[in-house]
């Protein structure tokens, strides 16, 4: 018998009112999301929560416990409001100060671009007791990876370039691979025989999303998931037999 899969897991966690308030449109999510799925992470959820330090601390705490991963956006710039840093310090009751090695960067950074280190601006030098620094080549600011928590910028390419440099350290799972099938037709017509073949396949995932091209073209995307190639070609195949015997073409 062999030896069981390990699943990776992972959740996010948006931080910032101007999230919450629909000032700034999270782009963060979505390719977050997409690049975990490309590695074999699965993603199982996203929380968004206020610049407030004891909902970041319960959240972080929460997630950190359930999933293998936790993956933040938001909140370690310069300004009164960045708080994450020190929130992460205190849901994993450790200290946080400036950071030797980061402290010198930003230095560097700021004597080349003739801007005056503020206090305001060291304030990202300050990492938790503990943690690993996650590079950042776009604006040296760095994140940090406090055990299997990753702390990253809001900014998107600036997230980018962290997700990337901190993912040759991650775990990850078997890939899940991924089969659409597009039908003209409504869910209606075609949500019994798909959960019919569901009923068959627990183990694949299955799912199904509504379209409508320019107002004249309507249906639905079938889409298949599975991390077994075998397992998802077979339950295709079920499926696509069930869509020919009603008559509908894909």
């Amino acid at each position: 018998m062999g030896q069981a899969e390990v699943r990776v897991t992972a959740a996010i966690l948006v931080i910032g009112d101007e999230i919450l308030s629909g000032r700034t449109k999270d782009k963060n999510i979505g390719y977050i999301a997409d690049h975990l799925t490309a590695i074999g992470i699965d993603l199982r959820e996203v929380r968004v929560v206020a610049d407030i330090e004891e909902e970041i601390v319960e959240a972080v705490n929460a997630l950190r416990r359930r999933y293998s991963y936790v993956f933040t956006t938001g909140g370690i710039g310069p300004t009164h409001d960045d708080i994450t840093a020190d929130s992460i310090a205190k849901a994993f009751a450790v200290g946080i100060d400036h950071h030797p090695e980061v402290k010198q960067l930003l230095l560097e950074s700021f004597q080349k671009r003739g801007i005056e280190p503020t206090d305001a601006r060291m304030r990202m030098a300050r990492i938790p007791h503990g943690a690993d620094v996650v590079p950042n080549r776009m604006s040296v600011a760095p994140g940090f990876k406090l055990e299997n928590v990753i702390v990253m910028a809001g900014i998107p390419n600036v997230m980018h370039v962290m997700l990337d440099a901190v993912t040759p350290s991650l775990k990850t799972g078997r890939k899940r691979l991924a089969v659409e099938i597009e039908i003209l037709r409504g869910e209606g017509e075609i949500a019994e025989l798909l959960g019919e073949t569901q009923g068959e396949y627990p183990d694949v995932s299955m799912g199904s999303y509504p379209f409508n091209r320019e107002a004249r073209v309507f249906g639905t995307v079938l889409v298949l998931r599975s991390t077994e190639p075998d397992l998802l070609e077979a339950a295709v195949a079920r499926l696509k037999e069930r869509l020919t015997a009603k008559g509908i073409p894909f």
